[in-house]
């Protein structure tokens, strides 16, 4: 399907997400961070979430924050029940979690990005929710992009600052 006419485009930062319909696309550029991609098919609406920890390190009584990934995922599953909707009708994928340095990750022996993969993990699966595909770990960032009017997502994967561009479709 061709991009309709009218189509906006949302770029999310650290801590953002979105939810739209047929006439969006989400963009997002990905290091240690990790995006969740919902997508429905019958509805073509969906969104992505950007979060930058797993949790926040102490618990606040205020509103939920995208930055943390049990939050993130709470807000998303918000957006999508707000369709009238079963939050197990969406397709999700999972995105990020990438090594942005190695050699001092290797030190410390507790690389962000596996953190934040592994909470997103834990997440979907206590939400009783599974990730149809995933593009995961490694070194380097991703650039994502997300049609919403086909669920298409596009992955330009830098391994490292002297890494080839790697165009992936899922």
């Amino acid at each position: 399907m061709r991009r309709p006419n009218g189509t906006i485009e949302i770029v999310l930062q650290p801590g953002e997400l979105y939810f739209g319909d047929r006439y969006t696309r989400i963009r997002t550029l990905l290091g240690s961070c990790v995006s969740l991609v919902f997508w429905h098919r019958k509805l073509l609406i969906g969104g992505m979430c950007h979060f930058m920890l797993p949790t926040r390190p102490r618990p606040s009584i205020n509103e939920l924050d995208g930055r943390y990934g049990d939050e993130a995922i709470e807000l998303m599953l918000q957006q999508a029940r707000s369709y009238g909707v079963s939050t197990k009708e969406f397709r999700i994928q999972l995105f990020g979690g990438g090594d942005m340095f190695p050699a001092m990750d290797r030190q410390k022996n507790n690389p962000v990005g596996k953190k934040n993969v592994d909470a997103a993990m834990q997440l979907l699966q206590s939400h009783g929710l599974k990730y149809y595909s995933a593009h995961v770990n490694g070194i380097g960032h991703r650039n994502l992009i997300f049609d919403l009017w086909n669920g298409q997502v596009s992955i330009k994967h830098i391994p490292s600052a002297m890494g080839v561009n790697q165009d992936i479709g899922i």
